[in-house]
């Protein structure tokens, strides 16, 4: 399958832009880990970018990831990038993360979630954001409340990283693709 493949698949049953953008922002970091441990990049890239396409269809447990995994099956994607897409959910008890791209999806997915929220309070986006400021919001729990903190916690420990470099890890992905992310900072008036 190609990106173009991904992305057709994608939009097909997504209509969020927002939800959209954040699987943009999973694949950026996902790719980014990739790069970075010398392992396959499209294969990475297409477990990010595809994690959620089914959530807005079936938002609920254990529909979401399962439908998805089934319609990446019917289409041919590899068994590797449905167990990871499937290992993102804490609740499929049979589907513990093993791998390194498991554990790494997981560890991107609720942190670019995260990331996101607290650059779209600030005018300056991502350009700037800091571990520091990222870390003081979680402390927040008001702050984006739908995002789980304990799954960025344990996210960066499975992968053996401190969680400071994991978030600024994260967060350079993500500037990577600023713009279209929609998190480029806001002009001055």
């Amino acid at each position: 399958m190609s990106r173009e493949d991904d992305l057709a698949l994608l939009r097909e049953y997504t209509q969020s832009e927002s939800l959209i953008r954040h699987m943009f922002a999973v694949e950026a970091a996902v790719r980014a880990y990739a790069r970075k441990s010398g392992e396959d990049e499209e294969k990475w890239g297409t477990a990010g970018l595809l994690h959620d396409f089914d959530y807005e269809r079936w938002p609920d447990p254990p529909d979401h990831p399962l439908k998805g995994s089934a319609i990446l099956a019917e289409r041919g994607y590899s068994e590797e990038i449905i167990y990871a897409i499937k290992s993102h959910a804490d609740y499929l008890e049979d589907c513990p993360r093993v791998s390194r791209l498991d554990k790494t999806l997981y560890a991107c997915d609720e942190l670019c979630g995260f990331i996101t929220a607290c650059a779209l309070v600030r005018p300056q986006r991502l350009d700037g954001l800091k571990a520091k400021s990222v870390r003081k919001k979680m402390k927040t729990a008001s702050f984006a409340a739908a995002v789980n903190r304990d799954d960025i916690v344990n996210g960066a420990e499975d992968l053996g990283m401190d969680l400071n470099e994991h978030i600024e890890f994260c967060i350079a992905a993500m500037s990577a693709i600023a713009e279209e992310l929609d998190l480029v900072p806001k002009p001055t008036e």
